[in-house]
């Protein structure tokens, strides 16, 4: 069986977790995570970046920097995992849905400014499968109204629109280094904070509601509580986990858009929809997916692909149709392509290390499940 994923291994991360686990700080906020914060603040030109325990901690710390209260709204796809939403929630806001561009699976950027109403307090663009909104045109709609954008780069790591890495487009960016990601820590996540007047407030948020970190820097004598907060904060042995895979960013980021180009050539001219990735993106090969005829055709095409021995999955069930969607939102405006398009996505074993012998007889015996099916539909019709 090809699995679908496997988590990053290096020998050096487990040097550093070692070497973690020896010294006498294994708390966060200490040589590893200073390590990664420079590393992607300097990789990405990004004004001030917070390693959190996941990206799901991430989207929390936006709700409360922007103080969502009950009443508020916050516009997002539906198409996408449940934290997106949930964080917002949390604070009492409705999430309110719009539809999705068939072609990137990513927010319908023309649809966006008819949800806008005066209880609008966001606008969360999620860059599916690393591959980056319409951000201009979403950011131009922000600026219009005066409203704050969250991006959900969980997906987006090494990406770019426009020249510009995903996550320091928006007021906040939201990472994800969770074990199914292309670079991992195993739970973790990370807030790019790009608008300087929240700094201060999301490190005492991060800090359980304290100034630690002025603290540590020597700006106070003591430090005392000063604000609501949680425990963002990842430990160092994470922190030393990832790491490692940053020092080779670019080699697991080639790895991966390799494999990424072996599914789209071998594939390619086959009756299904393959990628598509706009002008002026550079993905990160996050995943590669296929899109299918319709739901029924995907459940017999995955099942033939499991008896010959590739694990394919599908992706996310809309929120707006799920029971906490329907309890926490609602669908603005019509709902033309999120539900179809995701009944029909698969998507391809991706991993760092994925053999390319692997990756294409994977494609191969795509290929073959889905021609097999479209023949055996003739046959039917016959």
């Amino acid at each position: 069986m090809i699995p679908f994923n496997k988590a990053v291994y290096l020998p050096k991360a487990a040097e550093y977790v070692e070497e973690t686990l020896k010294s006498s700080r294994i708390a966060g906020d200490g040589k590893y995570t200073r390590l990664c914060t420079e590393w992607m603040e300097q990789r990405f030109r990004a004004n001030k970046i917070l390693l959190t325990t996941s990206c799901t901690a991430a989207l929390e710390m936006c709700a409360i920097l922007l103080d969502i209260r009950p009443g508020d709204e916050v516009i997002l796809p539906s198409y996408t995992f449940v934290s997106t939403a949930n964080a917002f929630v949390l604070r009492g806001a409705a999430a309110v849905f719009v539809d999705i561009r068939p072609d990137t699976m990513n927010i319908d950027e023309t649809k966006i400014e008819a949800a806008v109403t005066e209880r609008t307090k966001a606008i969360i663009a999620v860059h599916y499968a690393g591959v980056a909104c319409e951000m201009d045109r979403i950011m131009e709609i922000a600026g219009k109204y005066r409203l704050p954008v969250i991006e959900d780069a969980a997906q987006g790591v090494m990406s770019t629109y426009k020249g510009k890495a995903l996550g320091t487009i928006g007021t906040f960016g939201c990472y994800s280094f969770h074990e199914t990601k292309n670079y991992t820590m195993g739970e973790g996540g990370a807030l790019l904070v790009n608008d300087e007047a929240y700094i201060e407030r999301a490190e005492i948020l991060r800090e359980k509601g304290t100034d630690r970190t002025r603290f540590y820097r020597g700006m106070v004598d003591k430090y005392s509580w000063r604000d609501i907060g949680s425990s963002y904060l990842p430990s160092e042995i994470n922190a030393a986990l990832l790491y490692a895979q940053l020092e080779i960013a670019d080699r697991i980021n080639d790895g991966r858009r390799s494999v990424w180009n072996i599914y789209y050539e071998k594939l390619k001219g086959l009756p299904m929809d393959l990628p598509i990735v706009p002008e002026g993106c550079i993905h990160n090969a996050h995943m590669f997916f296929v899109k299918v005829k319709d739901i029924k055709r995907r459940k017999e095409i995955m099942g033939r692909l499991k008896e010959m021995g590739v694990d394919v999955v599908f992706h996310y069930v809309p929120l707006h149709s799920s029971p906490g969607g329907l309890k926490f939102g609602r669908f603005y405006g019509e709902d033309r392509y999120t539900t179809k398009e995701s009944g029909r996505l698969i998507r391809l074993p991706m991993w760092y290390g994925l053999a390319q012998e692997d990756a294409a007889a994977a494609a191969e015996k795509l290929a073959e499940a889905v021609l097999d099916n479209e023949n055996g539909r003739k046959r039917e019709l016959l």
